[in-house]
């Protein structure tokens, strides 16, 4: 069995999931969105639970498409907070779908969020190498700074160094893990 970084061993869902996905360089800006939100719904809970919910937030939020997010209304608010299979948090769901419309106003100036988040990243993974992992970093408390000059709620720089780690920016992990050596070595934005 190959050896993982210890919080991935916890739960068959938690292993899979460091398995092919967490810290693998992600630079489709919808699908950066989505684990942005899914981290902020995250605020206060457990990773686990919000990967146990995953396939019925997508289902909640119309596949995290930002055009049809961005459309929910008054009723959607109601409906997603009566949805027993997401958090049920007025403040995470309005949140999100406010989200959605800046990421679309960010488009229609020709803004690609992908670029906007990893250039502010260093345009390629960071590959941790204290053995330290940290709770925030000054980077995380840039980025989120931006996101939330820019609008975006739950944001704060703990949030965005738990999105940085899941979609690659930084490489975090630990030495030991077979991971780690393949996970966005010499990768960035163009395929490199």
């Amino acid at each position: 069995m190959p050896k993982r970084c210890q919080w991935a061993e916890s739960h068959p869902l938690l292993s899979a999931y460091h398995d092919q996905e967490w810290g693998v360089p992600e630079y489709d800006s919808r699908a950066l969105w989505e684990k942005l939100s899914l981290d902020g719904f995250q605020a206060g809970l457990s990773w686990l639970t919000i990967l146990s919910k995953r396939d019925a937030f997508r289902a909640a939020f119309a596949g995290f498409d930002p055009e049809k997010v961005a459309r929910f209304g008054k009723r959607d608010v109601n409906r997603l907070l009566a949805d027993a299979g997401i958090v049920r948090s007025r403040a995470k769901i309005e949140a999100t779908i406010q989200g959605a419309r800046i990421y679309l106003e960010m488009q229609e100036v020709g803004e690609n969020f992908s670029d906007f988040v990893w250039d502010l990243a260093g345009g390629k993974p960071i590959r941790n190498t204290s053995g330290v992992v940290p709770a925030k970093t000054p980077l995380s408390e840039k980025i989120s700074k931006a996101l939330k000059q820019r609008g975006f709620k739950f944001v704060g720089p703990v949030i965005v160094y738990a999105w940085m780690q899941a979609t690659g920016m930084v490489n975090d992990h630990a030495a030991d893990c077979f991971r780690r050596k393949g996970v966005g070595k010499g990768s960035d934005r163009r395929g490199a």
